[in-house]
């Protein structure tokens, strides 16, 4: 076996940046331009946006998703306010407390349902409680992942049935686009489409896992959050003084259609190994996902052999036996086939 073969499945920011995206970024690094989103990169970047999704938007690039989600969710949500979230959601399992953090005295609130997906009528139940109740926080604002924490993705018109609650409920709907680009090549509909035509006013629009060396975007659909959303990333030092840097990477992501092939190919990896690790006695498929997520249930033996030899993964945070395997953009075939004839090997081996 190969040793250049042998990858790491941990996460998709497990891999570095897309040629185009660290070429732009050396160009950006050139010469000069105003500081703090005033350049022409920044500009040029929130005209692509607004082509993309097909309607006005405003357009504030951070560093993190994490910043992305917190001061989303913070412009949207008082301090006595509560975000309503999955319990298996990234705000709620891996921000370490940030979206509390960056909005002092509000809270998560986990609404439970299958593939790590928000139900509507527990949504709906739940969004009347503590209404006008001084002694409680008030459900303000809800957020769905799209690409879930599970790999599976909310269809269309499940984020329209969310949308619609909300409305109904006067409450604000983010979402947490960590794998947008994933979800929307999968789905095959059109930004628009899963985002602010189906009711979403936030949106945290990932580039770092699929491509870039590190720029997530905050996407306002409702512009009257702009002026809010401007003094925040300055006060929680998010405003970055090149920011150029972020918008040139931005720029090239979204150039060519570079994002959605990217995720196109994460998703075909995912696939792949999913057909080829499916087809082994012993292993089982735990979640069939349509983006680039596998959830997989391996004999230890399996576990402890593919690690001896260097695979990587992460294995230790649900059920026994239970792996997740993430592809990314930069994954090869011969690497995922290298993967499953490990596995295969390992399965067939005497305990």
């Amino acid at each position: 076996m190969h040793k250049d073969l042998i990858a790491a499945f941990h996460s998709d920011n497990t891999v570095g940046a897309s040629p185009a995206i660290a070429q732009a970024l050396m160009d950006a690094a050139q010469g000069t331009q105003l500081p703090y989103g005033a350049d022409t990169y920044h500009q040029r970047v929130e005209q692509q946006l607004k082509d993309i999704f097909e309607t006005d938007l405003s357009l504030f690039l951070v560093s993190t998703g994490t910043a992305a989600n917190a001061l989303g969710l913070a412009s949207i949500t008082p301090p006595w306010g509560a975000t309503l979230c999955h319990p298996d959601s990234h705000i709620n399992n891996d921000e370490c407390g940030a979206p509390e953090f960056f909005n002092p005295g509000s809270k998560l609130i986990c609404i439970d349902g299958k593939d790590s997906k928000i139900d509507p009528q527990i949504l709906s139940d739940k969004a009347q409680q503590k209404r006008g109740d001084v002694h409680s926080v008030e459900p303000t604002s809800v957020s769905i992942s799209q690409t879930t924490e599970s790999g599976s993705l909310y269809k269309v018109d499940e984020i329209e049935t969310i949308g619609h609650i909300c409305a109904d409920q006067g409450l604000t709907l983010q979402m947490d686009g960590a794998r947008f680009a994933n979800a929307l090549v999968s789905l095959n509909c059109s930004p628009a489409a899963m985002t602010w035509q189906a009711g979403v006013k936030v949106l945290a629009l990932g580039a770092t896992k699929n491509g870039a060396l590190g720029v997530d975007a905050i996407v306002l659909f409702d512009k009257s959050l702009a002026k809010e959303m401007a003094f925040r990333c300055k006060r929680s030092g998010h405003l970055m003084s090149k920011m150029r840097l972020l918008s040139a990477q931005m720029e090239a992501y979204l150039t060519d259609d570079l994002w959605l092939h990217n995720a196109r190919h994460a998703n075909a990896m995912a696939a792949r190994l999913s057909q080829g690790l499916g087809q082994i006695n012993g292993i089982d498929i735990v979640s069939n996902s349509a983006s680039n997520i596998l959830f997989v249930r391996f004999p230890e033996t399996v576990i402890e052999g593919l690690l001896q030899q260097g695979f990587g993964f992460y294995h230790d945070r649900w059920d026994q036996g239970v792996v997740r395997l993430v592809t990314h953009f930069n994954h090869q075939p011969e690497q995922i086939d290298c993967l499953i004839a490990a596995a295969g090997k390992l399965a067939k081996s005497p305990a």
